[in-house]
């Protein structure tokens, strides 16, 4: 009894030297108690439409955004976060939110910028109209209005690029990571702005109308690149050609022209892709958090509503499908490893309870009691004079409760993010080095049974042998990833023998 009382003050001593540890990682932890902010910095200019209906024109409008830094850091190369608010699109007066202040909004920020990220929290240009008589009306406005969005994003990217090259970096960054996160309306951003390369994706059947013209119908798309500027906001638009004659109005400004609008990694919070068709093997990881039952925008393919008049807008592709697309083409591999990794792994079981092996997803399953809790993260001051109908959402809404969800995206994401930046002390270096000198990684390990083999070259056979020796499975002809489903297998430790290139390697795998 008391060499087990000794053991488990032992074991009880380690578990607090571990996370003592684990606390003084940067990046993954609040390594800074206090964080600076430095409000209502110009990252560039660009036309807005949000008062055509009033001055019949777009308007320039300055490009503000806050950013978050650790307050006393001496690291002058650190991953930069891009933060988009949510909001619709519209002004914060039609909702309880959509601004750099929202609560959710400082919360992560915050946050991240504890951990030792400069976080940008962005505003983007407005606009677009919700209760149009006409569906083409709300499809034309909204995908208009995304489109602005990306531009937007890539005006930021480019900005900091920009000061780093030619301002002496005074934020302090590493251009090479950089990850953009997206809160509901900014979650469609971050997806659009993470998968489209070309303006070509956006001409697609369902992003074009018929318009009247002198000579008769004509079939266009619903956004004209020399219209609305390229995709980066690098080049002019203007509705010359497309106005009553003699007239002119200018839809984009260049800004920060020659730099790079790369990002490495993308988060969205809600928020949904315009099609799945945008999705490439290049586009970089994705982490994504939805509620399934999200009401308003699908959490696989479907229609987006408008909130509040359960109006259709326009079929899209919500984070499920959004993460089945990432894995078919690979693009979250680098995630893989955290599955089998103790880092914040409360938080991996808890999302994979319900992410069928997607393992960038997070699914905030809620109560059927609240199956339209579609930002259970949000929390606004009950004086808002849009909170009763927000609250129709977000019955149980608290800071208690939006701090918690918080807690959850940010705990989620850290890990994750730090494999997709490749940033010191990652969690997945380890075992990016054991894949190097093997050749092949498996995972999840600890597994239930099914887990999966990827390579960097064609695997040509998997054999699974048990603790005798005993050959239990056998795959050959593979590509460089294969899922393994074995879950009627005994728990223990079994061998993975991959063959790459004529030779073979083994790794050991725990089945719990």
């Amino acid at each position: 009894m008391i060499m087990r009382k000794i053991y488990s003050i032992f074991f009880f001593l380690l578990a607090l030297s571990i996370q003592e540890m684990q606390a003084q990682t940067r990046y993954l932890n609040p390594v800074f108690t206090d964080v600076d902010v430095e409000t209502d910095v110009m990252y560039g200019m660009n036309a807005t439409v949000l008062y055509y209906s009033v001055i019949g024109q777009a308007v320039p409008e300055p490009l503000m955004m806050d950013v978050y830094t650790p307050a006393g850091d001496v690291e002058t190369s650190r991953p930069l976060m891009i933060y988009l608010h949510s909001g619709n699109f519209l002004p914060a007066s039609y909702t309880t939110g959509g601004t750099r202040k929202d609560s959710a909004t400082v919360e992560i920020c915050t946050r991240f910028a504890q951990m030792g990220y400069v976080v940008a929290s962005c505003d983007y240009r407005l606009g677009w109209n919700p209760i149009a008589e006409t569906q083409d009306e709300r499809v034309t406005t909204l995908i208009n209005a995304a489109y602005r969005g990306v531009q937007d994003v890539r005006t930021a990217v480019r900005y900091f690029r920009k000061s780093y090259q030619d301002a002496g970096n005074p934020y302090g960054i590493d251009t090479s990571r950089i990850v953009v996160t997206g809160q509901g309306t900014g979650g469609y951003i971050a997806l659009a702005n993470g998968t489209l390369d070309a303006y070509a994706d956006v001409v697609l059947p369902k992003f074009t109308h018929e318009v009247q013209t002198p000579g008769g119908p004509v079939t266009l798309p619903m956004v004209i690149e020399s219209v609305n500027g390229d995709l980066n906001g690098t080049t002019y638009g203007t509705t010359l050609g497309f106005v009553a004659p003699g007239t002119e109005d200018t839809l984009c400004y260049p800004n920060h022209v020659g730099f790079d609008s790369h990002v490495h990694a993308t988060v969205n919070m809600g928020g949904a892709l315009g099609d799945s068709s945008w999705f490439d093997a290049g586009d970089g990881p994705y982490i994504s958090f939805q509620v399934p039952s999200d009401p308003f925008a699908p959490y696989g393919d479907g229609m987006v509503i408008v909130p509040g008049f359960n109006l259709n807008v326009v079929e899209v592709s919500g984070s499920l499908t959004v993460q089945e697309m990432a894995y078919q083409y690979g693009n979250n591999d680098v995630f893989y490893p955290m599955e089998a990794s103790s880092i914040n792994a409360a938080y991996t079981a808890g999302a994979n309870l319900h992410n069928n092996g997607l393992y960038g997803l997070y699914p905030f399953v809620r109560p059927v009691t609240q199956p339209a809790d579609s930002a259970p993260w949000d929390w606004w001051d009950l004086m808002d004079e849009s909170s009763a109908t927000a609250l129709q959402a977000n019955p149980d809404m608290s800071a208690t409760k939006g701090r918690a969800f918080c807690d959850t995206i940010v705990n989620y994401s850290a890990p994750r993010l730090m494999c997709a930046l490749n940033l010191p002390n990652s969690p997945c270096l380890q075992s990016v080095s054991e894949t190097a000198s093997k050749g092949f990684n498996v995972y999840p390990n600890p597994s239930n049974g099914q887990f999966m083999v990827s390579a960097q070259d064609a695997i040509e056979s998997v054999v699974m042998y048990n603790g005798f020796g005993q050959i239990i499975s056998q795959v050959v002809g593979l590509n460089t990833r294969q899922w393994i489903n074995s879950e009627d297998l005994a728990a223990g430790v079994y061998l993975i023998e991959v063959q790459l290139k004529g030779r073979k390697s083994t790794q050991r795998l725990i089945v719990q």
